[in-house]
């Protein structure tokens, strides 16, 4: 779960467009005002992905681009595992275009067909969306569920959890915590 919603880090690495930088950290800034609890760090993208490794429970969110956001993923999953419990969104802020959430993975085809895709991921992302879309009841009660099924110990885990379950019995669970 979130627990340090202060540090909110934008990955700046050197082939980085100096356009595309600027204006994401032009989107942090005007995110955070009027913030005054939130606090923000700029960090180079392999600083960032060690702090990420060795101090995940830093981190609310991170800003960067896709091919950074692909870099960050594979370091967590090769730390902590289970790629299949983390959303993303790509946010259009301004609203002016539709934004994109979905699992850090995407479609995960190298297990595609397998049934053995953590769902997880797909739910938080939902809630994303869902909150972004000013519905924060319903993106509280989905990421409550979800909540809910980790922290249950009879609870059916996908293979990246350690389990053998497959996608269809943890979203069978998932959505039964939403009854």
């Amino acid at each position: 779960m979130i627990r340090h919603p202060e540090i909110k880090p934008s990955p700046n690495g050197a082939r980085a467009g100096a356009r595309s930088r600027q204006s994401k950290q032009a989107t942090v800034r005007r995110g955070c005002r009027g913030y005054l609890d939130i606090k923000t760090a700029k960090m180079h993208i392999d600083n960032l992905s060690r702090n990420l490794v060795q101090h995940p429970d830093r981190f609310d969110v991170i800003v960067s681009s896709n091919l950074f956001g692909d870099v960050l993923a594979i370091s967590v999953r090769r730390s902590r595992g289970a790629l299949g419990l983390a959303p993303s969104a790509s946010l259009n802020p301004e609203r002016k275009y539709a934004s994109l959430f979905e699992p850090v993975h995407g479609s995960a085809p190298d297990i595609f067909g397998k049934g053995i895709a953590n769902p997880i991921a797909q739910a938080w992302a939902g809630a994303m969306m869902l909150d972004h879309l000013g519905q924060a009841g319903a993106a509280k009660e989905n990421v409550s569920a979800i909540a809910k099924l980790l922290a249950a110990r009879d609870a059916p885990k996908t293979p990246d959890l350690g389990g053998n379950a497959k996608t269809q019995d943890v979203a069978k669970v998932l959505v039964e915590q939403f009854i």
